[in-house]
């Protein structure tokens, strides 16, 4: 990534040397800067609600409730994972996080369920079938509330954020579908 950032100010310094105004450069570097700052620090707001509500959630035993519901849904998905396992509820509370949009949030949660899940893995370096449907599952993250974006696109003053509602269900809907489908008809082929 630093090679591209490197190569990406190269060429703007080019492009402004050819056209005579590389002093506009600097400053659209300083302006962008300064709208990231502005920017990050309206999104920890919004970040530190939701894991705060997740927190609430997990020490009041909730995620344990929705870990039993959820257990018709899980247990075919993942016939490898105990009744009771924490990777169940790691995974259901980077699943939950996703939901909300909050996709930074749910990192730390994704990263537990896989090291859970590492436990469970007979040839431990090789993914099992239940670590591969969830970074399947993780990655099409279907959206509910996509947080993070409705919160950019206020900050940056859209007539209405929450637009984007339906048209990012559909389609997180459709990739969470396209995502299981893969993973399981792949989980057959290579046994």
């Amino acid at each position: 990534m630093n090679l591209v950032f490197v190569l990406l100010l190269v060429a703007a310094l080019v492009a402004g040397a050819i056209k005579g105004d590389v002093r506009a450069v600097g400053q659209g570097a300083f302006d962008g800067a300064a709208q990231a700052v502005t920017l990050s620090i309206g999104l920890v707001g919004v970040m530190a609600l939701w894991l705060g509500l997740l927190r609430i959630a997990e020490k009041a035993g909730l995620v344990e409730k929705i870990a039993r519901a959820a257990r018709p849904i899980f247990r075919p998905l993942f016939p490898g994972v105990p009744d009771g396992h924490p990777a169940i509820s790691a995974m259901l509370l980077n699943i939950a996080a996703n939901m909300l949009g909050l996709g930074n949030a749910a990192t730390p949660f994704g990263i537990k369920a896989m090291e859970e899940l590492e436990k469970l893995n007979p040839t431990p370096g090789t993914a099992t079938n239940a670590q591969v449907l969830f970074l399947a599952i993780n990655t099409a993250s279907i959206q509910l509330v996509p947080t993070t974006v409705i919160a950019l696109r206020a900050s940056a003053h859209s007539s209405d954020a929450a637009v984007i509602l339906l048209p990012t269900l559909g389609a997180t809907a459709c990739a969470l579908v396209m995502a299981i489908t893969v993973a399981k008809l792949l989980e057959r082929v290579w046994k």
